[in-house]
């Protein structure tokens, strides 16, 4: 059986806490920012987690090569 091969795309986007949960950076922060308040532009700095309910289990199995 072949291994499984790192997905690239989703290594660039996604890591692993120390604890195991994944971490994303927000969308919605490349461009047309005038229009976006202060506050809203500085939250979508901060990186949030995948809820591990949802697609964590499937991320990691992207990223672990």
């Amino acid at each position: 059986m072949p291994k499984m091969k790192t997905h690239k795309g989703a290594k660039k986007r996604f890591s692993v806490t120390a604890k195991g949960k994944v971490r994303r950076f927000k969308a919605f922060k490349s461009h047309i920012l005038t229009k976006k308040t202060s506050k809203r532009k500085r939250n979508l700095r901060r990186p949030a987690m995948v809820t591990p309910a949802g697609d964590a289990k499937r991320v990691k199995r992207l990223i672990q090569a």
